[in-house]
């Protein structure tokens, strides 16, 4: 199965706040990219999945 990329939009919480972000992931489907999401966030500035929220999963549309 090919993999579609995904733009994932939600906050994760850094210090005290609340930061945005908005992550384009490529994964087969939708929960597959928040499961990504989830990795790549809590990796990169060590957190929990408690501490990273998900807003929405939208496919982004290929150029024609």
């Amino acid at each position: 199965m090919e993999n579609q990329k995904f733009e994932v939009k939600g906050t994760f919480l850094m210090g005290d706040d609340w930061m945005p972000y908005t992550k384009v992931i490529e994964a087969p489907n939708a929960a597959q990219a928040q499961e990504r999401t989830f990795a790549v966030i809590g990796s990169k500035h060590n957190l929990k999945r408690r501490y990273i929220k998900i807003d929405g999963v939208t496919p982004v549309k290929k150029n024609e």
